[in-house]
């Protein structure tokens, strides 16, 4: 008995991790999903927010323009979401990590260098023309980088999520209330140290 209760825990156990590690937006059962006292009609499914960008200049540091769930509620229940991305020349979009999407990045002018490490910290990096594309893997960390002196450069990322999430690796370690001596012990460096880069992160 003991062996066939354990059995079915593991079998349960293993169907719940499975499920988890390929989900991602849950499916409905319906066309679309409708917030509460929501009136449908074609403006329910329309997003504006990103006329702002057209025939504009390029802003002077690296700017995103979301289109997500908390920007477009038409996108609830949809598994989709994008993201347009402005280079200035020299700018970065930082290390960070999408914990519920994977990222097809899309360069619709100039050039990128792109990268991710996966899990076994090995770096996968490339430098992106106008017209290419470039998939991050859902969780993994990445950046993107306009390395061109004199020309900006204009992306845009498609999400597996319509809430894909963005997290900051810099801001999530340094602007914490992590203890500043578990940050000076992971990263092998004083606390004078911790204590810089935190400064530099809010200023």
């Amino acid at each position: 008995m003991a062996s066939i209760t354990t059995f079915l825990c593991i079998a349960l156990v293993s169907f719940t991790v499975v499920q988890v590690a390929v989900s991602s937006d849950p499916d409905i059962l319906t066309d679309y999903v409708l917030p509460p006292n929501t009136t449908v009609d074609a403006n329910y499914f329309t997003y504006t927010g990103v006329r702002s960008i057209v025939n504009s200049t390029y802003p002077t540091n690296f700017t995103v323009v979301k289109a997500s769930l908390k920007e477009f509620p038409g996108l609830l229940g949809q598994s989709v979401s994008y993201a347009i991305l402005e280079f200035p020349v020299g700018s970065l979009n930082p290390l960070h990590i999408h914990p519920r999407a994977t990222e097809l990045l899309f360069v619709i002018a100039g050039s990128l260098q792109v990268g991710f490490v996966d899990t076994t910290n090995t770096l996968f990096s490339q430098k992106l023309e106008t017209g290419d594309m470039f998939v991050f893997p859902k969780g993994l960390v990445h950046f993107q980088y306009n390395s061109n002196a004199t020309e900006p450069a204009l992306a845009v990322s498609a999400f597996g999520s319509a809430s894909a999430g963005t997290q900051s690796i810099a801001n999530s370690v340094f602007n914490s209330t992590i203890y500043e001596g578990i940050l000076a012990e992971s990263f092998k460096t004083s606390a004078d140290v911790v204590e810089k880069i935190e400064s530099g992160l809010k200023s």
